[in-house]
């Protein structure tokens, strides 16, 4: 032996869009350290928005210029197709996020003060602000770009944390109702750390299972080695737990509509887009590249779990008076649609693709559905904010009937109805997965998606045919940010709804180079 040690190899420009956000992040630190503060803001939102621009570029031009054939980084990490579909969804959604965050107005002063407190009442009175919010949502958009490609269990448990680390500072830092934000923060760090958890202990038996942490190691181990069938089961179930909390699937969502609810509402918009984007494609790269030759054994499971969801979604979300808390539960329900396909694995190729590419279809058109509902939210206040409870939307209609009919259309699309991207989110994982054999499980999504539709169409009669009160709530003008964001949601939700056929068929190229050995 020489001693010598082989230097890795890296494909940087691979890997270009993941350098560039963690890279800006970085910046962003240096500028919290070094920069006045008064110049801070000034900073900080274009170094965000040219670095996630860049970064959705330079996986445009990868994609343009063929997808790699193999995994980068020493096989840790797959930039195919799926991956490059996923990085571009949670750009943009992220860069969307950026411009209602810049609204500082939603995050509080001091976040260290007492609620309350004199020391808080002088931070607003000074105009402070947390201009290190955007250092922390750049280091957890790099996190989301690593999860759903890391190819290697240990990356993606660095990735889970990376992403997930600055999300619960950001959710204790909203500037009304304090002590339910910092509530809410707690309560994610708990989620958090039940997830990674469960994932790193289902890490290590998969390891003394296959003796690797690769993804395509740990499939091509699958059935060739005996004698050692509790490991791999109960670490493939720590696993599926560990994903499934980050998903907020049934029976482990318990603390997501309390986490939604504190959370200032641009980072909620984030998490509920974004971090659910990123969450359901290492769900998929963990089950299907990693554990597919175990689908018998796994479907089964989903099966129950994505039931669960979808009921426990539609039916709680009747009961809330909370607009926030009732997106919440409606965000549960569609993450019980969204397993559907997941679970729609077939046993060809083309199965597989068709299954793959509406589920891609799926994460895009809820994603900017998500955003835009979340940016409503923002604009409708009463004398303590944003009006939360429900019977403050009452007559909305009539006060703002541009604003109410916008948020209206979103609701229907979230309902699946025609004409919306919705519909065709829906349609697409349904008819997946009624091609491979899981109609008992489309029929009661048919179900649970007719539940869910009560609820809304509560909140759109609510908002039109109820009188407004004396002292109901008010539409505050949107910044240039906030309009925007509302915009691009609505043209996505038109757009994927009249005419979805290029996304579905960039969504189906993509879904053709998932790397599955």
């Amino acid at each position: 032996m020489n001693g010598t040690i082989e230097a890795p190899t890296i494909e940087y420009a691979l890997l270009a869009p993941i350098l560039v956000v963690f890279g800006a992040a970085i910046v962003g630190v240096l500028v919290e350290a070094f920069a006045p503060r008064y110049l801070r803001s000034a900073i900080h939102l274009p170094l965000t928005l040219l670095s996630l621009a860049g970064a959705f570029a330079l996986a445009v031009w990868q994609a343009v210029k063929g997808v790699p054939t193999k995994p980068a980084a020493m096989g840790a990490v797959a930039v195919d197709g799926p991956a490059l579909f996923i990085w571009g969804t949670i750009l943009i959604l992220a860069f969307v996020s950026v411009l209602l965050i810049k609204d500082e107005e939603h995050f509080v002063g001091s976040a260290a003060a007492v609620p309350g407190s004199a020391e808080e009442e002088q931070s607003l009175v000074e105009r402070a602000a947390h201009t290190e919010v955007y250092p922390l949502l750049l280091f957890a958009v790099g996190g989301m770009l690593l999860f759903p490609a890391a190819n290697d269990l240990l990356v993606a448990f660095v990735a889970l944390e990376v992403m997930s680390l600055p999300l619960y500072l950001l959710c204790g830092l909203a500037r009304r109702r304090r002590l339910l934000s910092q509530e809410a923060a707690v309560k994610y760090f708990l989620l958090g750390a039940f997830s990674s958890a469960f994932f790193l202990y289902g890490t290590a038996l998969i390891y003394g299972y296959a003796g690797s942490v690769d993804l395509v190691k740990i499939n091509q181990a699958l059935g060739t080695v005996g004698g050692e069938d509790t490991l791999l089961y109960i670490g493939a179930a720590m696993l599926g737990v560990g994903l499934l909390f980050k998903i907020g699937a049934a029976p482990f969502q318990a603390w997501k509509p309390d986490v939604y609810q504190g959370a200032p509402t641009p980072i909620t918009a984030l998490m509920a887009s974004g971090t659910l984007v990123a969450a359901v494609g290492a769900l998929l790269r963990v089950f299907w590249v990693g554990l597919g030759g175990l689908d018998w054994d796994w479907r089964p499971v989903l099966y129950g779990v994505a039931i669960l969801t979808m009921v426990v979604g539609a039916v709680l979300a009747i009961t809330q008076t909370d607009i926030k808390r009732m997106l919440a539960y409606s965000s549960i329900a569609h993450g019980g649609f969204l397993l559907i396909g997941v679970i729609a694995t077939g046993h060809t190729q083309a199965e597989n693709t068709s299954a793959l590419s509406g589920l891609l279809f799926y994460l895009v058109a809820y994603g900017f559905t998500t955003v835009g509902a979340f940016a409503v939210v923002t604009m409708v206040r009463d004398a303590g904010g944003e009006a939360w409870h429900l019977s403050r939307w009452a007559g909305l209609g009539k006060r703002s009937p541009l604003l109410a009919g916008v948020f209206a259309f979103f609701l229907l699309a979230f309902a699946g109805i025609p004409l919306t991207s919705g519909f065709f989110g829906k349609y697409a994982v349904f008819q997946a997965a009624v091609a491979n054999g899981a109609t008992p499980l489309v029929i009661i999504g048919v179900v649970a998606s007719a539940i869910a539709a009560f609820f809304y169409v509560r909140v759109i009669v609510l908002m039109f045919f109820s009188d407004p009160a004396a002292d109901g709530p008010s539409v505050v003008l949107p910044s240039r940010g906030t309009a925007a964001v509302v915009g691009i949601a609505a043209l996505a939700t038109v757009v994927l709804g009249v005419y979805p056929s290029p996304v579905l068929d960039l969504a189906h190229s993509a879904a053709k180079t998932l790397f599955v050995r």
